[in-house]
């Protein structure tokens, strides 16, 4: 087992997808040159807009996203998530939120559909309600054997405050979990890391976490700080709030030593609950 670098992308996207995939492709190249054989997109890499534009476009963005994902893997020789864009459904108003897993010969690995919509009203003024124009995934996120990396299992964003799907993920074998985001400001501030951790923590696996940032449109600000932590819950890197790459080391021996000294995977009693 060898170590290999991943890198949890942070980006600004905006209303043109064009400029957004430009961006995409930056820092994809950028964390290529520096190594990176895993690389993951945040949530709405494409596009970051209005609803309105976002249904309009959805049909022909669906299949820019995919098609560049397989480019882009193809091109670096990279494994890459895009970690979610819109997916129309026949005859219906809302689409799916997509995140697709792509090898490097722009093989389709996996795909998942956002189960957890995000549907909240915040203290500082803002409204959000996913379920006005996307339905939600009605299958679990799947675990991946990434040949010669690690077993990978998908989420997107406010799945994050859902420990059980990431029970689902670990009793499937991930030993990495992608969780790629735009999380608020609001939010971000107070829960984004402190949910990461947990996450890694409590299922004794690294998280790999690409994040939008900054301002996007109208009061739409993402909190940023991409991470990657470890399976003791140690941020191993953190992208701060522009645009870039946070980038480390995954360890499969790691994860094995972690869950060996801290073994609560074994201790769980689902018998009882």
């Amino acid at each position: 087992m060898k170590d290999f670098l991943v890198a949890a992308l942070q980006l600004t996207s905006t209303s043109n997808p064009e400029v957004n995939f430009s961006a995409a492709e930056e820092q994809i190249e950028l964390a290529s040159r520096r190594g990176a054989e895993l690389i993951g997109l945040p949530e709405n890499f494409a596009f970051m807009g209005d609803d309105e534009k976002r249904l309009e476009i959805s049909s022909s963005l669906a299949q820019q996203c995919s098609r560049f994902l397989v480019t882009m893997a193809r091109r670096y020789q990279v494994v890459l998530l895009g970690g979610g864009f819109p997916v129309p459904l026949d005859g219906s108003q809302r689409t799916l939120n997509r995140a697709e897993l792509v090898g490097r010969d722009g093989q389709l690995l996996a795909r998942y559909d956002k189960i957890h919509l995000f549907d909240v009203d915040l203290p500082e003024g803002n409204t959000y309600r996913e379920s006005a124009t996307i339905t939600p995934g009605n299958e679990l996120p799947p675990v991946v054997d990434v040949p010669g990396l690690c077993r990978v299992g998908l989420s997107i964003c406010y799945d994050v405050r859902f420990p059980e799907l990431y029970r689902h993920l670990v009793d499937k074998g991930a030993e990495l979990l992608m969780i790629p985001a735009a999380f608020t400001a609001f939010t971000g501030k107070d829960h984004w890391q402190v949910l990461l951790q947990a996450r890694a923590i409590e299922n004794t696996a690294y998280v790999l976490a690409p994040a939008q940032t900054g301002l996007h449109y109208a009061r739409r600000q993402s909190h940023g700080h991409a991470m990657i932590i470890d399976p003791w819950g140690t941020v191993l890197a953190d992208a701060g709030v522009s645009q870039g790459a946070a980038i480390a080391p995954v360890d499969k021996a790691h994860v094995e030593r972690i869950r060996e000294q801290m073994p609560s995977l074994k201790h769980r009693k689902p018998n009882i609950f």
